[in-house]
């Protein structure tokens, strides 16, 4: 069966391609690295032209309220343009709690996204994910102002990025929900004190500071903004685990 991944080459999409390659369908990596621009348009015809499953996990390359709402909403009608009547199942990686944080430019722009999908006609699947042990640095960083980072003392659950593959491969492979299905680490932190353990593990001598009005990417967070509902699909892998083989 041939599935084309968008976003082939990034952290997510390169671990699906190489999931299904494995077994044995032809995965076809789509993205700018491989002559196919969402964006413009270039290459999304003829990667798509066959294909019975698409699988998008690309990713604006600028966070910038405008420039992020603009590569969702083009990159998703170009694809849903060239999918034709043979796409049975179309895919779409995004995040738990988008639809609860419209502060945030991005979160409004992946709902922009998800609704053209869900408008399109086209059997779909809406994977929320949470947040990646491999971006935790990043949401310090984001949230650093000098050598203090502020960050809310509310739950956040991550996961790792070879199970976040994973579940998308399953998803891709299973048939179509028209709907959400929610992915989600086995472990819930204060984002304030697992920021402070980031920290700790870089050997990073900034402070965290618990802030409850600090914001996150643009937007303030409650309680359970991060944290998936309950029926949330629970990956295995636990933070010190990742962080153990991260280092060997």
């Amino acid at each position: 069966m041939k599935i084309v991944v968008i976003g082939g080459s990034g952290l997510i999409g390169f671990k699906v391609v190489q999931n299904l390659g494995g077994q044995g369908h032809e995965a076809v990596a789509a993205s700018p690295k491989t002559g196919v621009n969402t964006l413009t348009g270039e290459g999304v015809a003829e990667a798509l032209d066959g294909a019975a499953v698409v699988v998008d996990t690309s990713n604006s390359p600028s966070f910038e309220d405008t420039a992020v709402r603009e590569f969702f909403e083009t990159s998703t009608r170009n694809l849903l343009a060239a999918a034709t009547a043979g796409v049975r199942h179309y895919v779409v990686l995004s995040i738990v709690g988008s639809d609860r944080l419209p502060e945030s430019g991005y979160m409004r722009a992946k709902v922009a996204q998800e609704k053209l999908v869900a408008a399109s006609g086209l059997p779909y699947t809406l994977v929320h994910a949470t947040q990646f042990f491999e971006f935790l640095p990043g949401i310090v960083d984001a949230a650093t102002d000098g050598d203090t980072a502020r960050l809310a003392p509310v739950l956040i659950q991550p996961m790792a990025a070879d199970d976040v593959a994973s579940e998308v491969t399953a998803v891709a492979l299973d048939a179509p929900t028209n709907g959400v299905v929610e992915i989600a680490g086995p472990e819930q932190f204060r984002l304030d004190e697992l920021g402070r353990s980031v920290l700790a593990t870089r050997h990073d001598s900034r402070s965290v500071v618990s802030d409850p009005g600090a914001r996150y990417f643009g937007a303030t967070l409650t309680e359970r903004s991060l944290v998936p509902d309950d029926g949330a699909r629970i990956a295995a892998t636990r933070l010190d685990g990742w962080r153990a083989r991260a280092a060997g």
